[in-house]
């Protein structure tokens, strides 16, 4: 069933995803516009990325302490500064340190925050399937934001769509009213403190190598969102022969990465959906290594088939599948493991290792290019993360760690 918060919140991660899915498709033009090394923009994804890894906590608490739409609407401010001050922005320092606030609002507004509010209101046989459509949204945000960047680019400038883009984020703020606090929890949770609970987390093995497997995921999805439109823009296959894509009036290479991250997004949808049913049937440590020896292929295949317009459309069919599959896996995981009562906070320390990896995917594939002119090493790097992480998941003990009362359970 769809409720109110549900909806309010698949709607502002829509709008959230939607801009930061497009960032890629922005390196090209900047780069060209300021005469940039490769490098430089990278990097401020990069940052962006690993500030939104160290807000997703901060926020988690926050919102828990002072309330969720308070975190929310805080998050909405920070992304519409940054996505504003970036605008002025003439020297890649500049760009790096305003994409500090951006990735703080992308925190703010993201699925650490999003995500235990859809799941703190979800019964708990409705649990997996909430948190599968709050992340689908996310993928149907990146099937909106990269066309939607690409036309605007060739009606405004670029500085232009960062505004667009910040009032867009705002606007959201209007439907906030709706998205009711969910139930409070149990007397019994809210006595357990978050810092024991943090301390029982950081010596569970398990949440350990959820950490930890985490991190690949930040990898493969970041390098892709940042790197795969200029890549295809760039692929030494002719441009005339583009496939079935020319039947969708797709003419150029730059108009074909832009429609491959939406493919991606489309995909995920329907991956993201069946990994949120398929979570309250099977383990979940299974689905997430299963979805990331997937994802290892996938690119592996990619990586070594010359690439076409029809290659792109096939691999990112495939990889979109697997894409964000893995979020309501990893927060059902741990939400299963710890409760719901901090999992903002505890899902916040896990997805600052996928940020983490995402600042590394980012930030290496634009220097590894600059220094050799492909993505190849990087991409190799990608496959061989995915497999640890399949490999990690496979010891994690899906218990739960606190009982009815919320006092550790004497095997943990």
């Amino acid at each position: 069933m769809i409720t109110p918060v549900l909806a309010v919140g698949c709607l502002i991660v829509l709008v959230g995803f939607a801009i930061r899915a497009s960032f890629g498709v922005f390196q090209i033009p900047i780069q060209n516009e300021f005469g940039w090394a490769r490098t430089e923009f990278s990097l401020a994804i990069a940052i962006q990325n690993l500030a939104w890894g160290f807000g997703a906590p901060i926020f988690g608490a926050f919102a828990e302490k002072m309330g969720d739409r308070r975190a929310i609407v805080l998050g909405a401010f920070l992304y519409a500064l940054g996505l504003i001050l970036t605008t002025g922005a003439s020297s890649p320092f500049a760009v790096q340190f305003y994409e500090i606030l951006v990735g703080f609002g992308i925190a703010g507004t993201g699925f650490g925050v999003i995500l235990a509010v859809v799941g703190r209101a979800s019964a708990p046989e409705h649990r997996a399937m909430s948190l599968a459509i709050a992340t689908a949204a996310g993928s149907a945000g990146q099937i909106v934001g990269p066309p939607v960047a690409v036309f605007l680019l060739g009606e405004m400038s670029w500085q232009s769509v960062f505004l667009v883009f910040a009032a867009s984020i705002l606007v959201v703020l209007a439907f906030l009213p709706l998205m009711r606090a969910p139930e409070r929890a149990r007397k019994e949770e809210m006595e357990e403190s978050l810092g024991e609970i943090l301390r029982i987390a950081f010596r569970d093995p398990s949440y350990m190598m959820i950490f930890v497997g985490f991190f690949s995921c930040g990898y493969q999805l970041a390098f892709i969102t940042a790197h795969f439109p200029a890549l295809v823009t760039e692929m030494s296959a002719p441009i005339d022969p583009l496939g079935w894509c020319g039947d969708l009036g797709i003419d150029t290479t730059a108009e074909l990465g832009g429609l491959a991250i939406s493919v991606i997004g489309a995909a995920n949808i329907v991956g993201t959906l069946l990994a949120g049913w398929a979570g309250s049937r099977v383990g979940k440590k299974w689905l997430l290594s299963g979805i990331y020896a997937g994802r290892s292929v996938a690119a592996a295949w990619f990586i070594l088939t010359p690439i076409t317009a029809n290659t792109v459309m096939l691999f990112s069919a495939a990889m979109g599948f697997l894409w964000l599959a893995t979020v309501p896996l990893t927060s059902g995981l741990v939400a299963h493991i710890y409760g719901i009562r901090y999992m903002a906070t505890l899902y916040g320390v896990v997805f600052f290792s996928h940020q983490l990896g995402s600042f590394v995917g980012v930030y290496l594939g634009g220097v590894l290019y600059d220094s050799y002119g492909s993505y190849t090493t990087v991409w190799w790097v990608g496959i061989a993360v995915g497999v640890f992480s399949s490999l990690v998941h496979l010891p994690v003990r899906e218990e739960p760690r606190l009982n009815k009362t919320g006092v550790p359970v004497s095997s943990t």
